[in-house]
């Protein structure tokens, strides 16, 4: 009787051992098989990363236009102090190309928009007109980059001095161009950068209100760099 519980209890030991070495088995089997598809799930993501850091060192850098550069465009339509009103939109087109380190950054006619700062009509008795544009944005390659220039700001003095101060754009430093519309002797526009010149021009009309007719050039100076994505 003694001689066989002895041997059931060998037996249970045995089995119970047996049942704990399967438990240990199984537990090390799942340990090893989460490991890999850990490894495995990781692997991808460190292929997309390498694949993004190659694809940025591919990518052009982008061109900085410094400021100071001048942007030199013509309007696309007229502006009159008599009707324009700060706030007003107008469309501009790049007449000049733009490079910085030999590429071109901002290609011949590009898009350009602006805005009316200041618009005043003339006094009917007394007081000049006044206007005042800046390009607020311009577009290359479907994208557009918004952009902060220096003003051109033209004014009319009073009734009997019709002569009109340009300040801000123009083509050609300093330069005076005598004989505009009802201005007679002595009526001329002076300019900071330069004088607006060309098919359309800029003159006074006979209220001494200002006109730029399209197609007049401009220019105007950026006041900070702008970056502009390469192709």
């Amino acid at each position: 009787m003694i001689r066989r519980s002895g041997s059931l209890v060998v037996c249970s030991l045995f089995l119970s051992m047996f049942i704990v070495g399967c438990q240990g088995q199984k537990a090390a089997d799942q340990q090893t098989q989460g490991s890999g598809n850990a490894t495995a799930g990781s692997a991808p993501s460190v292929a997309e990363s390498a694949k993004n850091v190659v694809k940025r060192a591919l990518e052009p850098k982008p061109l900085i236009v410094p400021a100071d550069t001048v942007i030199q465009v013509v309007l696309d339509q007229a502006i009159s102090s008599k009707t324009a009103r700060s706030g007003d939109n107008f469309p501009a087109t790049v007449e000049a190309p733009v490079e910085v380190e030999g590429k071109v950054a901002i290609p011949k006619d590009a898009r350009a928009n602006g805005v009316v700062r200041d618009g005043k009509a003339a006094g009917r008795f007394k007081g000049g007109a006044s206007l005042v544009l800046e390009l607020t944005s311009v577009t290359v390659a479907g994208r557009d980059y918004e952009i902060q220039t220096s003003p051109a700001a033209m004014s009319s003095k009073g009734k009997g001095k019709r002569t009109a101060a340009m300040v801000g754009g123009g083509a050609a430093g300093g330069a005076a161009i005598g004989g505009l519309a009802g201005g007679g002797k002595g009526a001329a526009i002076g300019a900071l950068i330069g004088a607006a010149a060309g098919t359309g021009g800029a003159g006074l009309t006979g209220n001494r209100d200002i006109t730029l007719g399209a197609e007049t050039p401009l220019d105007f100076k950026l006041l900070q760099p702008v970056k502009i994505r390469a192709k």
